[in-house]
């Protein structure tokens, strides 16, 4: 785990919890990419979310973990973007499913909704998941087409 590159963002709603994941995995042996808020003053968290998810594009970070109050509009604005499978999580085993079924390559948190130590068994639980293939990249060759507009 300590090879991955990733980035975290989050907006004022999300710092507090941003900040604490920092930490987190920074105790990981992780170095994440910080794309702000850099405070609590109020933000508006497409402006984060673009952010993370071009350095994921622009393959500078492997995946990515976006904080809002909800969770919500950080995971509507990141699956806006090409190649983002971005996966709102509340509890550990959505969080394993994501990946091993999804690859999914950003996590969304809700501060509001959920705690520190929860938040943590999210992410934990979503860094150790590796993805299943097989089965699974089908359906996912099929989402990536409607990336393009296509049927």
């Amino acid at each position: 785990m300590s090879n991955i590159k990733i980035a975290i963002a989050s907006d004022h709603a999300g710092f507090s919890l941003k900040e604490e994941l920092v930490l987190f995995l920074t105790g990981k042996g992780l170095t994440p990419g910080n794309f702000g808020a850099f405070s609590a003053e109020s933000a508006d968290y497409p402006i984060y979310a673009k952010k993370l998810c071009i350095n994921i594009q622009n393959c500078e970070f492997d995946c990515g973990i976006l904080v809002c109050g909800t969770g919500l509009g950080m995971s509507i604005a990141a699956n806006k973007f090409k190649g983002i499978r971005c996966a709102l999580c509340s509890e550990p085993v959505s969080a394993v499913l994501a990946k091993q079924h999804n690859n999914a390559n950003v996590l969304a948190l809700g501060a509001r909704i959920i705690g520190a130590d929860m938040a943590k068994a999210i992410v934990g639980a979503w860094l150790g998941a590796e993805f299943s293939g097989a089965r699974h990249e089908i359906r996912l060759r099929m989402i990536s087409g409607f990336e393009g507009g296509g049927e």
